[in-house]
């Protein structure tokens, strides 16, 4: 026997399964990260929009069914949540997409809700959809505000002409012993990200050679918590296109 529900979720990662399904790995609003078989998907005729919806931070609504001796849940339904517009057409964004989808998959293992994350997630999939101006920097600013989700947000504010310290995570006034930290100006670029909104993303003017070293400088303090980021592979498809 099977219980139904019906969550909203975003589209992480899918994996081939079979001759015509996918294993879809969602972050979910009512238990967290979930794996579902997604059957039909990929048959002739079950082409079009159960394949169409599984692309990478997709936003959804589904009724899913649970079941006491299935280890995967099995997706029933599945439709569009909020329609983007320019996100899987636009090269940029979708980069970006791809970047976030991955990042997220191989950060984020718990299985229970956290409103918090999933709504800041998805507003921030929304955004970047709307967005008209300061798209390079989007992943940038993505970065910082997810580590206060994650439970790793710098301690305290910039100052001028302070190192972020990745160990404690703090702003210190002089490069620490150890060095680990991101020098001065990453560590500028910290705090202004810290401080702005997507609106004001257009006015940070960083050069290809800058917003690399400060992707460089935030991946190796998200590194320093998590090491799942190393693994990350659309990080060089990124540096390409930014």
């Amino acid at each position: 026997m099977q219980n139904f529900y019906k969550a909203r979720g975003i589209v992480l990662h899918t994996i081939k399964y079979g001759e015509s399904s996918l294993v879809a790995y969602l972050l979910t609003d009512l238990y967290g990260r979930m794996n579902y078989m997604v059957q039909g998907v990929r048959s002739s005729r079950g082409r079009g929009n159960k394949a169409a919806l599984l692309q990478p931070m997709f936003l959804v609504e589904l009724e899913a069914g649970i079941s006491s001796h299935a280890q995967m849940h099995r997706i029933r339904e599945i439709r569009n949540l909020v329609p983007l517009s320019s996100l899987p057409f636009d090269v940029r964004k979708s980069t970006i997409s791809l970047f976030m989808a991955e990042v997220l998959y191989r950060l984020i293992r718990e299985s229970e809700p956290n409103d918090a994350l999933f709504d800041f997630i998805s507003n921030s999939v929304v955004q970047l959809d709307r967005m008209e101006k300061g798209v390079a920097n989007f992943h940038l600013w993505f970065l910082v505000q997810l580590s206060a989700y994650l439970g790793f947000y710098p301690g305290n504010e910039f100052s001028e002409g302070a190192f972020f310290d990745m160990r404690s995570g703090l702003f210190t006034p002089s490069l620490p012993v150890h060095a680990v930290c991101m020098d001065q100006d990453s560590s500028s670029l910290l705090g202004r990200l810290m401080d702005c909104s997507v609106d004001d993303l257009d006015s940070l003017r960083l050069s290809r050679e800058r917003r690399s070293a400060f992707l460089e400088s935030i991946l190796e303090f998200f590194g320093y918590h998590l090491d799942a980021i190393r693994t990350v592979r659309s990080i060089s498809i990124l540096r390409e296109v930014f």
